[in-house]
Parts: structure tokens; C-alpha cells; sequence
């Protein structure tokens, strides 16, 4: 293929390297010149057609691929070279860091994601490189956005120890890790593994675990726990509960090696061969089971624990026998239990009545003459006796009779929970399967019965009695007035009652009214409460039963009815002609009314007018045997008056007749007069005239006189000559309040006849007019609100409701208002004055009470802020000057407000620093006070503007449209920096050499004159000189320290204050870089430990005072050796024992030669071998014991420490848990111990005259050579 290779797919793929065909390839020369068959041709047309196409995305006609290459490669360098000049202009803030970051993050990935879409040869790759590039740039982006350090110097050193170890130059010269010589294992060899054999046993059920067998659980696995033992067969022996009857059962070895597997799939089974393990073997009759003989591997028997006896009984059962589901209120349910099970038992049941659950349970149920060792025997206490009784352990049938009150009705329901025998074995009955026990014939076991208990009903007669009967007309029927009641509440009404009574005909009744010889009895039954018994033959009905459905119920007092038939109704009449006292003529008729039967009476008579058409039908109610009615027309004309019907309170409507009920008469009536259209009381206002109309009889002109009364005063008024049927009687100004009365006293018609009159009209006078006034809040009638916000002013009124009140508000417009309360609320939301102008109540017009009439309303003012007056804040064009500060110092600015605090200002901090840029924060300031302080930002040099935007207080939100935002502005300038152009350099100085001055160039920055100070400190010397040096003019200056100021040996100058013309100063810390300045004689060199001995493994420690590198000569072993120490410390690593003796020594600085003599002893670590430095492993039995051999090497006497932990398997590596530790002192070199407890003996610690040595883990105290001592 001749075009571009393609990347192979897959992490780390290379591209295949474009080969040339081989001219001697015969194959490929006999393919290359054939003619392919047709099918070959259609066959790679067909390929070609499927495969994808995998073309870059710019055509490779157009840019080549390479060249395609080469432009992804230049824009990633871009896109670096952009990323470094954004990490180098960064400044120190964290919200610039993150958007930096989040900015490159975004950029990486559409780079690095959007690279695979132009499927560019040689620069398509997976998804899983795509991430994994994708990460290391986010990590990258951090690393530079966040200006996080990167220990490169530590992380090559870290991973050059992780691989080959942190090595130390050794006393011969070479490097060596201190490891191998520290912790050398060859010193401590061998240990001691003692095991004590184990002895076997087997226990069948070790937790007396309760078993039981019924239909749902048809079998039991009984446990059997063997320890220290792998039996070959197991006899169990089982004896019947019932006939006493015994039988072995024998577990084989393949039985077992089955059990074995089923306990292996246990989480508690352990493969060890020492663990206890649990088998469990299934037995499916009830019986006692007693673990007779185990046979173990070496066809031993296994000593068997002799514990109780495991029972696997019937499991225990409950159930309710069959009651009746209906009972009256007030009986006794006797239910009855049936438990099956091994005595002593436990049900436990519960009581619903009406969803109020109560439950209880039944305990110890056992026969009377019943004794089980179970009742007073520890179970774990017993042993297996040599003549088993099962007789105890039997399941037994009982019955457990339960009495229950029904004393409240509604639904009760029994329930049996759960039932346990004496062995603790419980059976818990759940819902599901109570109902599927209900939906069982009956004559099977129920789990729960349900009884509805019933009200019982009442009864009782209303309104009628043998004392006072129920009257009806002859031949009517009546309802009898029962009255239906339960013992609950109310009447039972969706039940039907069947009523009882007796009844005695009149005629039949004794002489006191009850009933005689055999009264008649019936059975009614009523379907429905409402239902009253139709009775129509009059006698003495006495109810005598009721009952429902399910219930007898209760006759209730009164409970006699005596119905009678009354006489019907008669009438006669009597009459007199009434005539005029003054004129002699007829005025009207008397009637006297006879009346016969059951009063009260109801007489209609009709009346007719001659010369009329219609005639008018009246009633009279006459309420005893005799009455009399006045028949008096008012107009003259022939009257005709006609009795028709009577009526009494049996018989209605009855009709009249015979002559003596029609009767006529000319009527010529007298004068009369009365009030027209009069209320009882008519109210009037105080300061009014009340008029009526009156009617006038009789034949005119009248004189009409009438008097008013008030207060125990009486007035007489008249009215002469008053024509026509009616008067206007007009009272005078009525000015005090109260009652009065209008009485007309007497008229005089024409013919000069004078009546009596005796009506009259009462009139109430209001004692004072209504009244209205604005009430006060908080005792003022002024109040100061929010703007905008709605006011309820309180408004007090006297008089009747509604009032109609008017009043003026702020812009003089009249207001009208309806108040239905006296102290009633005008709801306004506009500032200023209202007052009232007029009151009317639902009758009269009122008046405004003057001083409560107006109400001031004024509005809280809005909050305001200023800055406060301040020689450090300058106002320029409507901006506010800060004072200019010093980067770092602390500046803040005092705010003013007015209005009610707290207060809230909103304002945004806009930030240009010299370097970088800042995002604009937005910021609160919350203020208590009226007066707070604004901290401003000086952490960062350059102008910082704070635009207060918003401002609020407790009473107000921000208003735009009221708050005029402030702005100030504030310049920080940098602090001033001064560093050494070469820190960290070392200049050297000799003790011989001339006085004469050195040079330190120093560079600054900020406006100068700059003043500069100065610290050298000399080695040894607590108080370090401080150097000032001033008017400093240049960004560049040369420190010369006087010679008489250097001391012999190093010192340190370090710069520590600067300051500028802007009155900005820094103080440089300690860690700044500094230069060193050494004066030095001869080199020397010190140990810094004061012992002669070491031992292998520790180090030499000695100190060189001079100019390194040093060159130290030392020889060891008899062999002169030379070494350089570029530090001011020499160490070597005690590698070996031998004899250390330096020599000379010289340094860089001088070439004086210092001709040393210090020698160190280097002693060998002490070792010490456990049974000749093997594993040695001993098994003894209880009681026995062992010996162990230790072997030590080095110079005594020693001593030892060794410690015995738990066994691990054999040959595994490492040892158990550490049980116990001992130490041990030899003056020997070697030493026997007897041993007879179970464990793993080895030595973790040894120490001789000189060093001492211990495991990995085990802390040896002390320090360098000399006694050592151990600790674990």
C-alpha cells in the first residue's frame, strides 16, 4: 500500500513502518504478474465498497498528511506557549487561579477531543488515551494555574531509595545500605515449636436449642460439635415419648463425610483440624435423643459430654373452639382453648374490640397433677439419668376455658398469637394464616373467633298515660306514641323490633282503671323506628316486651297508654243587643256561647252587610264550656250573622244547624278612634316631632283630645273639627331622651256624644345623638408608617349600626365610608391630615366629636449614607479619593447612615493590580449602628474602586428611584523588595589575611531613596549587629561590611527592613535568602559522640570546622584510607567491627594540615541460635515438657529476651499471637530453658557486654555502645 500508514488500534500502538517488496519473494512475483479470476475482482470491489471509509477529514489531495501533522503539533505548542505566558503573568489570587484553570481545562479538552474527529494519520487514538492525556493536562493546569511546587530533587531521591535503598558511605569507603547491616536476620536463628496434643470430644445439641416437628416443619437437624476428632461413626439413641420404646440409630462414615460437606457451606466451619465443628444430622420422629458412642479414626470411642437430654417434640398448636357470633350486651363470652403440647404452656392471645387491641396471655398451662423438670431444673444441669421417664415430655390436649364481659358493643374479636411448650418451642401465627383457618369448615380449629355484641333495644311511650289519655273520635284511628331507645346511644335503627302489649277494652276496666281478668295480648313487628302501631278501640294499652334480632330488651316508664273517645262537639246561643249610651241606638250584639264537648272550642260564624255581596267568615276560640263575643261593626248598616261550624280538640270542623244559629240587627255605631299603622315602640331622634295617623268611626266633624306622657308629666292636646275617617296627631320637639306615650283620650262626634278611648302609642326617644371620632394609637392620634404602606386609623362611633361617616383627606376630597362596627378601621395609604366631617347611624344624623376629629399621618424616612468627613477622603467629580496606603496595611473607612438599623449596602470591589487582572466582587456590608467601618482591600497592589450600588434598612428595601450610589476610588502602592544578587553565596575570609573591605551587591525595587538595614550574625552569638545603610539613590547598591565586624568562623547577613519615598516599607522574614561570610583559621574536627565503643551498625559522627570540602585521612583496620566530606559534618556508617583512628584533615580554604589522633572501637553485634539455629518442632502431651537450647555469640554476659505466641500451620511463615514474654541473663555462651506449655519459643532480643540487637518490631533502649536496654 502506498499511502500514509495507518496507527494500529489499541493503548501504545506504533504505526507500521512502510516495507518495500522483495524482488526474490517468488510468491509474491508468480501473484504479482497472474491475471486474477473475475470472482477475486468482484470480491474486492464488494470489500472495498463495505469497508468504512477512514479518510482524514481534509482530503490528503489537498494537505498532505505530514503536513497535516505538523499543524496539529504547531497549534498544541501555541496553545503552550499561550498557556506559559498566562502562568507567568499570574498573580497571587485564588479567583484568577481558578479561572485560569477552569480556562485551560476547557481548552485541552476541545483540543485533545476534537483531534480525533480530523482523523489525522498517526494522531488517532482511543478513548482510553484520550482520557489518560486529558488528565495529565488537567493535572499540568493545576500544577502551573495554582502555582502548586513540585519536589522534582525529592521525588527522583524518594524513588531512587524505594528501588535500591538510601545507602551511606560505610568506614571502608563504600556505599552501603545501613538496612542490610542493622537489621541482620542471621543474628537470630531457629525457634522452638512445641504442640500439645489435643484430646477429642463430641456434644450432641451444646446449645440446648428446642426442637420441634409438625406439618410445616416435617424434620430437625440436631446438632452434634465435635473437637479434636474425626469419627468414623456416631450411634444416637432415641426412646418414643409415647411407649417408651427405644431404638439406635447409626450415623456411618459416608453419612459423615456427607455432613461434612453440608457444615461446609456454613460461614462458621472451620477447615482447621483442631476447630470444633457442628454436624448436623436430620431426624424426623419425635423422641428423647441421647448421644450413645462415637468412634473416632483409630476405632477409639470419643468422650462424649454428658449434658441434658435432646427432645425433639410435636410442636405445640392452639385454637378457639366454635361460639356463637352474636351476643347482647352485657353477657358473657365463654370461649374455650384447645393447646396440644408438652406441658408447661403459653398462649398468647389478643382482644379487638372495636380496634382497640388488647393483649394478654395464658401461663403455666399444665394438668393439675403434672410435674416437669423443666419447671425447676436447670436444663444445662441435667444429666443423662440411667432410667429415662418421657412421660413429662409427652404432648397433651387441654382445654382453657376464657370468660369475658361484653360490656361495650361493636365487633370483638379473640385472636391467638403464638403458643409455646415447656421447651421454649414457639409457634407465631401470622395474619395470613388466621385467614386461611377462618375460610375452613367449621368443625375444623380456628386460630381467631369473631362476635358482634349488640345493643339492646328500649322502649317507652311519649305523651300519653293512663293519667292523661289519648283522645281520638269515634271511629278514627291514633298511632300509639312509642318511643324506641337502645342501652348505647340512640335508638338501634337499622334493626327491626318486635313490640309486645296488652290491651283491656273501657268497658273492662276496674274500677281504678287497670286492667281486669284476661287482657288481650299481641305481637307487633316493627321494621322501622319510625313505625308507630295504628289503635283505634278505646281501653288500656300496656307495652309488656321488645327485643330484636339477637337482643330481649327493656320496657321504660311510661308504659300505659288509655285511649278514650270523647262526646262530639254541641253548640247553643244566647243574644243581646248592645245600644249606645248617648244616642239610644244599636251599636252591635252580645253572644252567649253553651258548649258541649272537649274544649278547647273553635266556633266559625259568618257575617253579612246589607247591600253587600261578600259576606266575612270570623272564628272564635273559646277555651272552657262558656263564652261570650261582642259583635260590634264599626260602619252602620243591616248585619246578618250566621254560626256554621265548631270544632273542639277531638272532633274538627263539625256542622251547625237549626234555626236558633242565624240571628240580624241594624247597627248604628258610636264615635271611635285609633292609631293607624302603629309599631309597638317607633324610635325617634332627640330635637324631633313624631306625627301618627289615626282612623276616625262614627259621623263627624270630631273633636279628637289626646295627652302625652314623660317622666311622671303629663300634657293634654286636642283637635277640633276634624273631618273624614282619619286624623294626623303631631307631637311637640321631643329634647329629652326616653320613653313617651301618645294616648288618645276621648272623642266627640257630631251629635255631641263623647267616647272613651284607650289606645295608645309609645315613642322612644334617643338621649343623645351619634357620635364619631378618630381613635388614638399607642395614645397619639398621629402615626409615622412606611411609604406606600396601607393604615387602618381606628374610628370610634356611638349610636346603632351601620353609620355612613364622611371625611376629608390630604388633598381636600370628601370621603364617604360605612362602618358596621363602633370601633371600626378607615384603611388609607396617602401621608397627611383627615378629619371628619359628619356622622349619620341607621336613624338619626349625628355629630363630630372635635378634639378626636383629625389624624396626622407622616412617613419614616428612607435610609441615607455618606462617607464620614475625613481629611483622608477627598471627593473628585462626584468620586470619592481615598488616601494612597502601602500594600499590606490595614485602611478602612467609616460610613454614616440615618434611619433605622440594621443596614444592608451592596457594593461591587473593582480591582486593577499592577499585575494580572481581578474579577469584580460583589460584597454586603451589614451594620448594626449607625456608624461602621469598611475594611478595604490592600492585600495586592494597584486601584481599587467600591461602588455602593444598593442600601437598605429594617424598614425599606433598596429603592433605586431614592438612593444615589457612591463611588470610591483608592490607589496601594508595593511594598519595596531588596534581595542579593547572589544569594546564598559563601564569602571567605582568612584570619591572616589584611584589613580590607568586601563587596555584597544588593538589588531594589520601588522610588527611591531607598533606606536599607542590615543583620549579621555571627556563629555562636546570640544577639545579632544590625547595619543601617541610608539615601540610598539607585535600584542597585554595594554592601561593605568593615573588617573589625568580622568574627573567626561563619556568619550570616541577612536583610531584613526596607523602605522608600513613599513612606512604604517590607520587612524581609528569616527564610529569605541570605549570604554566608566565613573567616577560619585552621580546619578542625570534633566527635560529636563522647564513648570510645560503637557497634556495627551505628555511625560516627564528627564535626569540621573550616572551609569544605574537606579531606579527612583515617585509617582502619591497619589500612590508611582518604575521604572528602563536602559539609561541615563527617559520618561513616559502622559497618564492621574494627579499630576507627583519624589522622589529619584539611580544608578548602586554607592549606594548613591539622594532625589529628581520635580513635573509635567498633564492636560485632551479639547473635544467639535457637535449637542450632533450626525450626524445630516438638509435639508432648499434657503435662509434659520440653527443652530448649540457646546458643549465643559475642562477649558476655548476655542477656535475652524471647517470647512463646500460638502456633501457625505447619510450615506456614510467621508466627501467631504473642502470649507471652520472658528475659533471660547468661554468663555462658550458651544456655537450656525447659518448656511445657503449647507455643511457638523464639528469641526477638539480645544484648551482650557492648551492643545489643532485636528483630524488626521490637524497641531496644539506649544509645550507642554501652549497656542496652529491651523493651518490647
Amino acid at each position: 500500500m502506498d499511502g500514509t500508514p495507518r496507527a494500529r488500534s489499541g493503548i501504545g500502538a506504533f504505526p507500521a513502518t512502510p516495507q518495500r517488496r522483495s524482488p526474490y519473494n517468488a510468491a509474491s512475483s508468480f501473484q504479482r504478474n497472474a491475471i486474477p479470476s473475475l470472482d477475486t475482482l468482484k470480491s474486492t470491489v464488494q470489500q472495498a465498497t463495505q469497508q468504512p471509509s477512514n479518510e482524514p477529514l481534509i482530503p490528503t489531495e489537498w494537505i498532505d498528511a505530514p503536513t497535516q501533522r505538523f499543524y496539529a503539533c504547531a497549534v498544541y505548542l501555541a496553545l503552550f506557549s499561550w498557556r506559559a505566558w498566562d502562568w507567568n503573568t499570574l498573580q497571587d489570587s485564588e479567583e484568577q487561579s481558578l479561572w485560569l484553570f477552569m480556562k485551560w481545562v476547557f481548552i485541552d479538552g476541545t483540543f485533545l477531543f476534537g483531534l480525533p474527529a480530523m482523523r489525522i494519520p498517526w494522531l488517532e487514538w482511543d478513548s482510553v488515551v484520550m482520557l489518560l492525556l486529558f488528565l495529565a493536562h488537567s493535572v499540568l493546569d493545576a500544577v502551573m494555574m495554582f502555582q502548586l511546587p513540585i519536589p522534582i530533587g525529592a521525588g527522583f531521591a524518594m524513588v531512587g531509595r524505594g528501588i535500591w535503598g538510601a545507602y551511606e558511605m560505610a568506614v571502608n569507603e563504600r556505599n552501603v545500605n545501613p538496612q542490610t547491616v542493622l537489621f541482620n536476620d542471621s543474628l537470630i536463628l531457629g525457634r522452638q515449636i512445641i504442640h500439645i496434643l489435643p484430646e477429642g470430644s463430641a456434644v450432641l445439641n451444646m446449645e440446648r436449642e428446642a426442637f420441634c416437628i409438625d406439618v410445616t416443619r416435617p424434620e430437625v437437624r440436631l446438632p452434634i460439635t465435635i473437637n479434636s476428632t474425626n469419627p468414623t461413626s456416631i450411634d444416637l439413641l432415641r426412646l418414643d415419648l409415647d411407649t417408651q420404646a427405644n431404638e439406635t440409630i447409626h450415623i456411618s462414615k459416608s453419612q459423615i463425610k456427607t455432613m461434612h460437606k453440608d457444615a461446609a457451606r456454613l460461614l462458621s466451619y472451620s477447615d482447621k483440624p483442631n476447630e470444633p465443628k457442628t454436624l448436623y444430622h436430620t431426624v424426623r420422629k419425635p423422641g428423647l435423643y441421647v448421644l450413645q458412642k462415637v468412634i473416632d479414626e483409630s476405632n477409639l470411642e470419643v468422650s462424649r459430654k454428658r449434658l441434658a437430654h435432646t427432645v425433639v417434640v410435636p410442636c405445640p398448636k392452639a385454637s378457639i373452639k366454635q361460639i356463637s357470633a352474636n351476643k347482647c350486651k352485657g353477657e358473657l363470652v365463654n370461649a374455650e382453648f384447645e393447646v396440644i403440647g408438652t406441658p408447661p404452656l403459653r398462649v398468647k392471645y389478643r382482644r379487638t374490640v372495636n380496634q382497640v387491641i388488647t393483649e394478654t396471655s395464658s401461663e403455666s398451662i399444665q394438668p393439675a397433677d403434672f410435674f416437669s423438670p423443666l419447671a425447676k431444673q436447670d436444663q444445662s444441669a441435667l444429666v443423662v439419668p440411667n432410667r429415662v421417664d418421657t412421660e413429662w415430655a409427652r404432648a397433651r390436649m387441654m382445654h382453657v376455658p376464657l370468660t369475658e364481659h361484653l360490656g361495650t358493643a361493636g365487633n370483638w374479636v379473640l385472636s391467638i398469637d403464638e403458643v409455646q411448650d415447656g421447651f421454649g418451642n414457639k409457634v407465631t401465627y401470622s395474619e395470613r394464616e388466621q385467614e386461611k383457618q377462618e375460610k375452613k369448615p367449621a368443625k375444623s380449629p380456628h386460630l381467631h373467633q369473631i362476635v358482634t355484641v349488640h345493643e339492646r333495644p328500649t322502649v317507652q311511650l311519649e305523651g300519653c298515660t293512663s293519667q292523661k289519655p289519648l283522645k281520638i273520635a269515634k271511629g278514627k284511628a291514633a298511632e300509639l306514641p312509642i318511643r324506641f331507645g337502645s342501652t348505647g346511644r340512640g335508638p338501634i335503627k337499622d334493626a327491626a323490633h318486635t313490640l309486645e302489649y296488652i290491651f283491656t277494652p273501657d268497658a273492662s276496666l276496674s274500677l281504678a282503671g287497670d286492667h281486669t281478668g284476661e287482657p288481650q295480648r299481641k305481637m307487633i313487628p316493627v321494621k322501622n323506628i319510625n313505625d308507630q302501631p295504628q289503635i283505634k278501640v278505646p281501653g288500656l294499652y300496656t307495652l309488656q316486651s321488645v327485643s330484636t334480632e339477637f337482643c330481649q330488651g327493656e320496657v321504660m316508664e311510661p308504659a300505659s297508654c288509655l285511649l278514650q273517645n270523647p262526646p262530639e262537639p254541641g253548640l247553643s246561643v244566647a243574644t243581646e243587643a248592645i245600644a249606645d249610651k248617648c244616642a239610644g241606638s244599636p251599636i252591635g250584639l252580645r253572644v252567649d256561647l253553651d258548649l258541649v264537648g272537649t274544649p278547647p272550642f273553635e266556633v266559625t260564624y259568618k257575617m253579612f252587610k246589607g247591600g253587600e255581596r261578600h259576606h266575612m267568615t270570623l272564628k272564635e276560640r273559646v277555651n272552657g264550656h262558656r263564652g261570650q263575643m261582642t259583635l260590634t261593626p264599626r260602619h252602620a248598616g243591616h248585619y246578618t250573622y250566621e254560626f256554621s261550624e265548631i270544632s273542639d280538640a277531638v272532633y274538627k270542623q263539625q256542622t251547625l244547624s237549626g234555626n236558633g244559629m242565624r240571628f240580624e240587627q241594624d247597627v248604628k255605631p258610636s264615635a271611635s278612634a285609633n292609631f293607624a299603622n302603629v309599631q309597638d315602640k317607633q324610635i325617634s331622634c332627640i330635637d324631633e316631632a313624631v306625627s301618627f295617623d289615626v282612623a276616625l268611626q262614627g259621623e263627624g266633624p270630631f273633636k279628637i283630645e289626646y295627652e302625652i306622657q314623660h317622666a311622671g308629666r303629663r300634657e293634654k292636646y286636642s283637635i277640633d273639627n276634624v273631618e273624614g275617617g282619619s286624623a294626623r296627631l303631631s307631637t311637640p320637639m321631643l329634647s329629652d331622651g326616653g320613653e313617651y306615650i301618645v294616648a288618645l283620650a276621648t272623642i266627640t262626634d257630631g251629635l255631641g256624644c263623647k267616647e272613651f278611648l284607650k289606645d295608645e302609642a309609645r315613642i322612644s326617644v334617643r338621649h343623645q345623638k351619634p357620635k364619631a371620632g378618630f381613635g388614638a394609637i399607642e395614645g397619639q392620634r398621629s402615626i409615622e408608617t412606611l411609604e406606600g404602606k396601607k393604615t387602618d386609623l381606628p374610628v370610634r362611633l356611638s349610636g346603632e349600626a351601620p353609620w355612613d361617616v364622611e371625611y376629608v383627606d390630604p388633598e381636600g376630597r370628601t370621603q364617604r365610608f360605612r362602618a358596621q362596627r363602633p370601633n371600626d378601621r378607615i384603611t388609607v395609604s396617602q401621608p397627611g391630615s383627615y378629619e371628619l366631617r359628619g356622622v349619620r347611624d341607621a336613624i338619626c344624623p349625628g355629630e363630630i366629636d372635635v378634639p378626636t376629629s383629625k389624624f396626622d399621618i407622616s412617613t419614616t424616612s428612607r435610609p441615607q449614607m455618606r462617607l464620614a468627613a475625613s481629611s483622608s477622603v477627598q471627593e473628585n467629580g462626584g468620586t470619592f479619593e481615598k488616601h494612597e496606603v502601602c500594600e499590606g496595611e490595614e485602611d478602612a473607612v467609616e460610613l454614616l447612615f440615618k434611619g433605622a438599623p440594621p443596614y444592608l449596602v451592596q457594593y461591587v470591589q473593582r480591582g486593577k493590580p499592577l499585575r494580572g487582572t481581578v474579577a469584580p466582587k460583589n460584597k454586603d456590608l451589614r451594620a448594626a449602628l449607625n456608624v461602621a467601618s469598611l475594611r478595604l482591600d490592600t492585600a495586592q497592589a494597584g486601584t481599587y474602586n467600591y461602588e455602593f450600588e444598593k442600601l437598605g434598612d429594617s424598614n425599606y428595601d433598596h429603592s433605586a428611584r431614592h438612593f444615589t450610589p457612591l463611588t470610591l476610588r483608592q490607589t496601594v502602592h508595593p511594598k519595596p523588595t531588596a534581595s542579593f544578587k547572589n544569594p546564598g553565596k559563601t564569602y571567605s575570609f582568612c584570619s591572616t589575611e589584611s584589613a580590607g573591605e568586601e563587596v555584597i551587591p544588593i538589588s531594589l525595587t520601588g522610588s527611591p531613596p531607598f533606606t536599607l538595614e542590615v543583620e549579621i550574625k555571627h556563629l555562636g552569638s546570640i544577639k545579632p549587629e544590625t547595619v543601617v545603610l541610608s539615601d540610598i539613590q539607585g535600584t542597585t547598591t554595594s554592601l561593605r561590611i568593615p573588617h573589625n565586624n568580622l568574627h573567626l568562623g561563619k556568619s550570616s547577613i541577612a536583610l531584613r527592613r526596607v523602605s522608600d519615598s513613599l513612606s512604604c516599607h517590607r520587612t524581609l522574614d528569616s527564610s529569605t535568602p541570605r549570604v554566608q561570610i566565613s573567616v577560619h583559621d585552621a580546619p578542625a574536627i570534633k566527635s560529636l559522640e563522647t564513648q570510645t565503643d560503637y557497634c556495627v551498625g551505628d555511625r560516627l559522627n564528627f564535626a569540621l570546622t573550616g572551609v569544605a570540602p574537606f579531606n579527612v585521612l583515617y585509617t582502619f583496620d591497619n589500612a590508611a584510607r582518604k575521604a572528602s566530606a563536602s559539609s561541615a559534618t563527617f559520618r561513616r556508617l559502622a559497618e564492621k567491627p574494627g579499630t576507627f583512628s583519624i589522622t589529619s584533615l584539611t580544608d578548602a580554604a586554607s592549606s594548613c594540615n591539622t594532625n589529628i589522633n581520635i580513635t573509635k572501637l567498633i564492636h560485632p553485634l551479639p547473635s544467639v541460635r535457637v535449637s542450632r539455629g533450626k525450626e524445630s518442632y516438638i509435639d508432648i502431651h499434657e503435662g509434659s515438657e520440653a527443652e530448649i537450647l540457646f546458643e549465643f555469640g559475642g562477649t558476655p554476659p548476655f542477656e535475652f529476651t524471647y517470647t512463646r505466641s500460638s502456633n501457625s500451620v505447619k510450615g506456614a511463615k510467621g508466627s501467631g499471637t504473642v502470649l507471652d514474654m520472658k528475659s533471660e541473663v547468661s554468663e555462658e555462651y550458651s544456655m537450656r530453658i525447659a518448656a511445657h506449655e503449647e507455643g511457638t519459643y523464639e528469641v526477638v532480643a539480645i544484648k551482650d557486654r557492648y551492643c545489643s540487637y532485636a528483630r524488626p518490631g521490637v524497641k531496644v533502649g539506649g544509645k550507642g555502645g554501652g549497656q542496652k536496654m529491651l523493651g518490647y
